[in-house]
């Protein structure tokens, strides 16, 4: 294509809803200013300065791991230079339905592990919950400080082919990904600080301060917290993101041999000796955290940390057994849990979710399962899913066999037709499908951080978007409510 011609100009959707251009070479009104941008800057000094950015990427050492991956398990973390824009107008109508959604949520741990009056009234069906592979019955009638469960909340969105937003699903336990939307930020000012001009643009750089704000007034019963990261190590997938905020927040990152627990007190292995922990903001999953209440073979955890957190000793961020609310099957009651606890309608619609324990689901399920999704309630990553269109009969049918011998297991949704934003290849865009998860922060108050971390399929026609499958990122622009020219929603 001659250089002459303006970026976008042989673009096609394909059908789908696409958030930047309405049709070839035509802008919708928040990105049009981005537009006419891009194209001053030209094919070739676009193509450079994405070799600047995932130049910058590779010297900070910002990277995930991909499994299974014949280059190794560490990649650079892959990234687009064209931002996603989400009007000031949109985002105060997600920010509320993410607030009410994940104020629901705690509402719902806090009597799951204790009342269960939700349970008792058969608001939901109590053997659906309390048959969660995720529900922890060691837990019930422990209480929490403040009642919070979920500290740290993730949840994906998705965009239909109306262009509205649904939700996809929670991530309660041990959400990842937040560093990203800060690298992105921070690249994307280093390498295409021009591009800004214009937009008002919300901060994002503020996150690491309210995330250590939360956890301190959580160890508030001391005058001064000790407030540690709690990592795997190096040889987790998410390890870049756990030094990252360690360090954005001052605070110690520790493993678990760091660590130690001496008559249900907590400590930290110091070169002046033991001192006192008093909150673990961990990013251990729950089975794993300490070897004589889960896996007895963990060598990341710290062995009595459990019975420190009874005790009242620590305060353990995220909680422990959060897993029962993410669980995929309880997904589906969210709606029910928004109208008990808060008795509001869910400002944020589900994804239409078919759950295979419930008999009439499940018949519908094994009946279309050429044109679902299927998905096993306690994974994440995009991993043990089944996308029905794509499948061969032979997958379809281990699926049935597998959904048949443990229904519980199983829910599936229809396939969502992602909206679509253009990614720079090369010299050409290509369509790209994407979702976002923005991240809510409970405390004292209640934070979402304006925008989130857009995740995009990079493999052409994928709708898997996540990290650990190879996905990309992209900036994520929220728009203040000045420069009402550019507000408009995409």
């Amino acid at each position: 294509m001659p250089a002459s011609q303006p970026l976008g100009s042989d673009y096609r959707a394909g059908g789908f809803y696409d958030e930047m251009l309405a049709g070839p070479a035509e802008p919708r009104p928040a990105y049009r200013r981005l537009y006419e941008r891009l194209n001053q800057l030209g094919r070739p000094e676009l193509k450079r300065r994405h070799g600047l950015a995932m130049e910058m990427f590779r010297n900070h050492g910002i990277t995930f791991a991909v499994y299974p991956d014949e280059q190794g398990i560490e990649k650079v973390f892959p990234f687009d230079l064209i931002p996603r824009i989400i009007s000031a107008r949109t985002w105060a109508r997600l920010e509320a339905g993410l607030k009410q959604r994940v104020h629901a949520l705690n509402l719902f741990l806090e009597d799951v592990y204790g009342p269960k009056k939700i349970l008792r009234q058969n608001v939901v069906p109590p053997e659906l919950v309390l048959s969660s592979p995720l529900y922890m019955r060691e837990l019930d009638g422990l209480a929490v400080p403040h009642g919070i469960h979920c500290h740290v909340a993730g949840i994906d969105l998705v965009r239909d082919q109306r262009g509205g937003f649904l939700v996809l699903e929670d991530n309660l336990r041990t959400p990842s990904g937040v560093s990203y939307v800060l690298a992105n930020r921070e690249v994307m000012k280093r390498v295409l600080p021009d591009l800004f001009d214009g937009y008002p643009v919300r901060a994002v750089e503020d996150y690491p301060h309210h995330l250590l704000e939360n956890l301190r007034w959580l160890g508030s019963q001391t005058d001064d917290p000790t407030v540690v990261l709690l990592t795997p190590g190096i040889n987790n997938s998410a390890y870049y993101e756990h030094l990252y905020l360690a360090k954005q927040m001052g605070i110690e990152l520790v493993e678990g041999s760091d660590l130690v627990v001496d008559q249900d007190h907590l400590f930290m292995r110091t070169t002046r000796g033991l001192r006192p922990v008093h909150v673990i903001y961990r990013r251990v999953d729950d089975e794993w955290l300490d070897p004589i209440f889960g896996h007895h073979d963990s060598v990341v955890g710290v062995p009595g940390l459990v019975n420190a957190y009874r005790a009242g000793n620590v305060v353990i961020a995220n909680g422990l057994g959060n897993g029962v609310a993410d669980d995929k099957a309880v997904y589906g009651l969210i709606p029910r849990i928004i109208r008990y606890y808060l008795d509001e309608d869910p400002i944020l619609p589900n994804v239409q979710t078919f759950v295979c324990a419930v008999d009439d689901d499940r018949r519908y399920v094994l009946d279309h399962m050429e044109q679902l999704v299927v998905k096993t309630v306690d994974a994440s990553g995009g991993y043990g899913m089944l996308i029905g269109p794509a499948s061969t009969r032979q997958e379809r049918q281990r699926f049935r066999r597998r959904i048949t011998a443990q229904p519980r297991a199983f829910i599936a949704q229809p396939v969502v037709s992602l909206s679509v934003q253009p990614v720079l290849d090369g010299r050409r865009l290509r369509r790209a499908h994407q979702d976002l998860r923005p991240f809510v922060l409970t405390g004292r108050d209640m934070h979402v951080t304006p925008g989130g971390l857009t995740r995009i399929a990079l493999k052409a026609g994928s709708l898997v978007v996540n990290s650990s499958q190879g996905g990309g990122s992209r900036d994520t622009w929220v728009l203040g409510a000045a420069g009402t020219d550019v507000t408009e929603d995409a």
